[in-house]
């Protein structure tokens, strides 16, 4: 059975637990689980060496049914979650969302009649990303959180041509779609072995704060061959924590649209629920600010080791607002070569009204004087029409 074929009938089951109040996010997360238990049992049949405790193992749920088995699936879940690795990655916070002991067994069945382990990881890989394709179209509400169009994608790696010795992180992966991009083009282009193992175990560093969409990305890595024992995705606030040492060669990134970053609070004398902006008092930022883009547009270019590159997907805000805004641009040009910037076509992403840009700029040590000397501007969204 082809990817396209696997992947339509799994997709296609949606929709009968969706009728059960199972939305497709909850779904996805459910095969998640299921796939992986499934091709550790694969795995330890073909005499390899598996973390999953016996009592937790696919075997264990495959031969029960009923409460019997719902109760299984639930215990299976919370004890993964206490895990390390990316074991513990891809089940943190797990729940079963699928109550019907009857669907559940009947997802599992067909789970069952497939050989995962022994599909190529880029099928597995294609069979998952179509899944999660399909999900950012049917949930448009929420997939602009971390679904980015692929052929953005695609030409942003295209262009930065990552290195097979690189290490490239996103601090907002998503589902890990420029991760697994750039691990694409530079497993094309190495040619060692100890190459091989880098792009395996080293080359990728990705991080979320949403748990749902880590445990995505970890699994989608997983089902590409990506990943030693510890998993290289994590589950962080990545604007809170100042970067330090651990520098990388290259970034890519769409960070999360929407200005103001705010969090719910309950005043104490009127018992009123109130926002309050969230803001990040970092040494190393230029600029105190709300604003979510700006803020990673400063922890992303203090992320880069002196001569690394970043290509950054942002709204306009990032470059026509005042203020903080004014003041990480004029850095943005002083501090690094803020070589291209390129206008993209309105309506690229899931809302229509979006204005998106691609800012790409190269780490430079201190200067006297600013590194940016000259600046490349291409629009291909053209605000008229020619006759």
């Amino acid at each position: 059975m082809s990817a396209a074929e696997i992947g339509n009938r799994v997709w296609n089951y949606a929709h009968v637990l969706k009728d059960d109040g199972v939305g497709y996010n909850d779904y996805l997360e459910q095969i998640t689980y299921l796939v992986f238990l499934k091709m550790a049992d694969e795995r330890e049949s073909a005499g390899q060496q598996v973390r999953i405790p016996k009592k937790y193992s696919w075997a264990k749920l495959r031969k029960l049914d009923g409460d019997d088995l719902e109760l299984q699936y639930r215990h299976t879940l919370e004890s993964l979650g206490k895990e390390g690795g990316m074991l513990g990655t891809i089940f943190r916070k797990a729940q079963n969302k699928i109550q019907d002991p009857a669907k559940l067994e009947r997802l599992i069945k067909m789970i069952d009649k497939e050989q995962w382990s022994t599909l190529p990881a880029d099928v597995k890989g294609d069979i998952y990303e179509g899944l999660l394709e399909r999900n950012a179209q049917d949930v448009k509400g929420g997939a602009g959180q971390y679904f980015t169009p692929r052929p953005l994608i695609q030409a942003m790696v295209e262009v930065m041509q990552p290195k097979p010795t690189d290490t490239v992180a996103d601090p907002a992966c998503g589902t890990g779609g420029f991760l697994l991009a750039a691990h694409d083009y530079m497993a094309q282009h190495a040619t060692s072995k100890k190459e091989q193992r880098h792009l395996k175990e080293h080359a990728l560093r990705g991080n979320d704060i949403v748990d749902s969409v880590v445990r995505l990305c970890a699994m989608n890595l997983y089902l590409h061959g990506i990943g030693g024992d510890e998993c290289p995705i994590t589950a962080n606030d990545a604007l809170a924590k100042e970067v330090e040492d651990d520098k990388v060669d290259m970034v890519l990134a769409n960070p999360p649209f929407g200005k103001k970053s705010s969090i719910t609070v309950i005043n104490e004398k009127t018992g009123k629920k109130e926002q309050e902006k969230l803001v990040y008092e970092r040494e190393d930022f230029w600029a105190t600010t709300s604003n979510k883009q700006l803020n990673f547009v400063q922890h992303i270019a203090n992320m880069l080791k002196i001569g690394g590159k970043a290509a950054v997907v942002v709204p306009d805000n990032v470059l026509f607002e005042g203020g903080a805004g004014e003041t990480v641009r004029k850095n943005l040009l002083e501090r690094t070569d803020f070589h291209t910037l390129l206008r993209l076509p309105t309506g690229i992403f899931y809302a229509q009204g979006v204005k998106a840009n691609v800012i790409f700029f190269d780490a430079k040590p201190a200067s006297k004087t600013a590194w940016t000397k000259k600046l490349w501007v291409y629009d291909i969204a053209p605000t008229f029409i020619r006759p």
